[in-house]
């Protein structure tokens, strides 16, 4: 039997995430968190500011539309939904890898069209680790930034998801040196995330040593694409491999946690199973710059541009009310805001 192409893979991962799979077995650490609610607080609800810059741009509110899909025809209609969506709310949007696209595979609506319904938001290109060790150098970096004229480069790091893929690649040596490489040469932001097991203290550090702009600690708490890869294998033995790491990885609070405290003023983005705007709320006090979200908004961003910004005012609704009874007028002192056992 024939591997599926790209584009049927990513197929499959929509269907698994669409279906409810591929859910890790841990929690991502929010509910251990807890604000010390503020009771009278000398604050305009309207008035409080969650605004942020990031890339060059003015955010209206610290969210990330994160990187979902990239291959599949029927994500044309769904990053038009996010892109539009990004646009009206005043938040960022990182699409999903570009691998297909750069090798002729399908684009799922990943070209210059994504800008023009987006021009005032920080877009991030995505491509995977893994590719730079084959034949993926600064030329293609720059053709997926210009594709979609982006305002940045995603690397994402997935060796959990790769050792776990029927087809996956599994050599990485040398992927270090090439992504330091890429970093040097590219002359545009690189921010390196994970994709559902989490980015260590030292690993982080690691990462801004080499000159990243920014890291997305994606931990565990989310999707977790072991599973999903279990979940689409037809070998027994390649689901049951899978299994093992139901739970694996570093939770997301805590991965946010231990990066901020090994990486005081870099920008740090929290994403991996974050819920609503309380857990928002929660990234942030622990220590994240902007929170991204994916798998959450993946039904509403099927559906229609008004679905994916109904999902992300509610969001920022919570995420406001959050600062109200915490009194935080702004970002920077929700970062100081008081935890129960704190």
């Amino acid at each position: 039997m024939s591997e599926p192409s790209i584009t049927d893979r990513k197929d499959q991962h929509l269907d698994v995430v669409l279906a409810g799979g591929g859910r890790h077995a841990r929690d991502a650490g929010f509910d251990a968190v807890r604000f010390v609610h503020e009771a009278l607080p000398d604050l305009d609800h309207g008035k409080i500011d969650l605004g942020i810059d990031f890339l060059g741009r003015r955010l209206q509110a610290p969210l990330l539309i994160s990187s979902m899909t990239g291959g599949p025809a029927r994500a044309e209609a769904i990053n038009a939904h996010l892109a539009e969506a990004a646009q009206a709310l005043g938040i960022a949007l990182a699409v999903g890898s570009q691998r297909a696209a750069l090798e002729g595979g399908g684009g799922g609506g990943l070209n210059q069209s994504l800008r023009d319904r987006a021009p005032d938001t920080p877009i991030l290109a995505n491509i995977g680790a893994a590719q730079l060790t084959r034949g993926f150098g600064v030329d293609e970096a720059r053709r997926i930034i210009d594709m979609i004229g982006a305002d940045a480069l995603i690397v994402h790091l997935n060796p959990l998801q790769e050792a776990c893929q029927p087809e996956g690649d599994r050599d990485w040596w040398g992927v270090g040196a090439a992504l330091e490489a890429l970093i040097r040469k590219l002359g545009v932001p690189v921010i390196v995330k994970e994709t559902g097991a989490g980015i260590s203290a030292a690993t982080a550090r690691r990462l801004f040593a080499m000159g990243v702009a920014g890291v997305d600690v994606a931990g565990a708490g989310g999707a977790n694409w072991g599973l999903i890869e279990g979940e689409r294998a037809t070998d027994q033995a390649d689901k049951a491999h899978a299994l093992a790491f139901a739970d694996w990885g570093i939770s997301t609070a805590r991965a946010i946690e231990t990066v901020r405290e090994a990486c005081p003023d870099s920008l740090i983005i929290g994403s991996g199973g974050v819920r609503d705007g309380v857990d928002a709320a929660k990234a942030i006090r622990l220590g994240a710059d902007l929170v991204g979200q994916a798998a959450g908004v993946l039904v509403a961003a099927t559906q229609s541009t008004e679905a994916v910004v109904e999902h992300f005012q509610i969001v920022i609704r919570q995420l406001r009310t959050s600062c109200f009874c915490t009194g935080s007028s702004n970002l920077v002192e929700l970062k100081r805001a008081a935890l129960l056992g704190g």
